[in-house]
């Protein structure tokens, strides 16, 4: 039986999906700060239907479009999250998946809030990280 769209993935269904290795997706999230995949106990993942878009998104400028490491970390830095799912959308639309019932306006709202939570994530980050340096 085949799990819904919206259904977490494991990182061997991940990575069956996105046609790389396992170790690649691990590696990414190495790479890749905006790679934040669930862990339950024991560390085992989980990824969100959206971590899969990202990853789509990462994949398809690492391995089609050429893109180096470094070159989609600057082009995340410089456009955020926005980029990689739209660069996701277009892989969808080549292969023929329906785009999001959503309306333009209401893509945008979502994505306005998504990326003010993961700006929200990264100040709490780093004001843990600094709260554990002075121990």
């Amino acid at each position: 039986m085949a799990k819904s769209p919206e259904a977490f993935r494991t990182i061997s269904e991940a990575a069956e999906e996105l046609d790389v290795p396992q170790h690649v997706l691990r590696f990414w999230e190495t790479k890749f700060s905006f790679i934040r995949p669930m862990k339950r106990a024991g560390g085992r993942r989980f990824y969100r239907p959206q971590d899969l878009a990202i990853l789509k998104g990462v994949r398809r400028l690492l391995h089609d479009e050429g893109y180096t490491i470094k070159g989609v970390q600057k082009l995340h830095k410089e456009q955020g999250v926005r980029r990689l799912l739209a660069v996701a959308q277009v892989e969808a639309a080549d292969i023929g998946v329906e785009a999001s019932p959503l309306s333009d306006d209401g893509q945008a709202r979502l994505w306005r809030v998504l990326e003010t939570l993961e700006a929200a994530k990264d100040r709490l980050d780093q004001g843990l990280g600094d709260r554990r340096d002075r121990g």
